[in-house]
């Protein structure tokens, strides 16, 4: 049997360079969908942990055509101590949202934000999980498409009602005690910061610590200084040493944070190498909140 040539260092091999392409766009050609026949609906998903101005944020400045889309209230259920600061939102609600967005079904989806897909990758993952299939995450955000030289523009986008139908459960989930499970005989990330994830910091939630057995791999190492994904091969490295294994190994890979929103983003970077991992909803915000689960400290 002959072997398959091996890539030239820095050349991403083709499989892994289509799954790339699977997950993220670039700013140009994003740029060129939106003046193609068939152009994607854009969503704008603007947030940040103690901030509420991402729809005045999007309001002064978005790319052409985009919707706001609250995370709170749009992209989660209340919270609560049981399920956490951003439960999964109930099915219907999110069809409801989506169609008020403009989505139709089988079009396209391109989501982005400020702050290199860290929120938006919630809406990533939550279409995905919901069935719609071509969703793509703006690699560097807004910052990106202004860098290109691509044109903002401002006030509010109110689109046409959309027909999208949902159906759920397309991606991976586990709840706590899968979550537990996946750290004693998987591999459990948790994306928050160190320091969160060590107990020397926490500003949200009642406890401070970890899953027991999860490994430390914050959101922000999935991205470069430009706000970008890394190259397809850095982060290979980088889950590589963080024990996640390859896709076709065969053991489960699950990922949690603070509620479940910036985890989305590292299943998104995730994706980018063909490894589906589940994505632990409830995330330190539900299991830091019952006390029979055990605690954690240190790096």
């Amino acid at each position: 049997m002959t072997e398959a040539p091996t890539p030239a260092p820095g050349r991403v091999p083709a499989d892994r360079a289509e799954l790339r392409r699977g997950v993220l766009v670039d700013a140009d050609e994003l740029a060129a969908l939106l003046a193609g026949d068939a152009p994607p609906a854009l969503l704008d998903v603007r947030w940040a942990l103690g901030r509420t101005d991402g729809r005045e944020q999007h309001h002064a400045g978005h790319v052409p055509g985009a919707v706001y889309v609250d995370l709170d209230t749009e992209l989660a259920a209340p919270a609560s101590a049981a399920a956490g600061r951003h439960p999964l939102p109930a099915l219907a609600d999110l069809e409801r949202a989506a169609r008020r967005w403009g989505l139709r079904q089988g079009q396209a989806v391109v989501v982005y934000d400020a702050g290199g897909g860290t929120s938006a990758a919630r809406a990533w993952w939550l279409l995905r999980w919901a069935g719609v299939r071509d969703v793509r995450l703006l690699d560097g955000g807004l910052a990106a498409w202004a860098g290109a030289g691509h044109a903002l523009e401002a006030g509010e986008v109110v689109p046409q009602r959309g027909d999208v139908v949902l159906v759920a459960d397309r991606l991976p989930t586990v709840d706590a005690d899968g979550a537990a499970a996946l750290a004693a005989d998987g591999v459990l990330l948790d994306a928050r910061a160190v320091e969160r994830y060590a107990g020397e910091s926490e500003p949200v939630d009642p406890r401070a610590g970890h899953v027991p057995g999860a490994v430390s791999a914050p959101t922000t190492g999935n991205l470069g200084a430009d706000g970008r994904f890394l190259p397809a091969d850095a982060l290979a490295a980088r889950f590589a040493a963080l024990g996640v294994p390859p896709a076709d190994a065969g053991r489960r890979v699950g990922v949690y944070c603070g509620s479940g929103v910036t985890a989305a983003h590292e299943v998104a970077a995730l994706a980018t190498l063909g490894v589906d991992a589940a994505l632990y909803p409830g995330s330190w915000s539900q299991w830091s909140h019952d006390a029979d689960r055990p605690v954690a400290v240190g790096r």
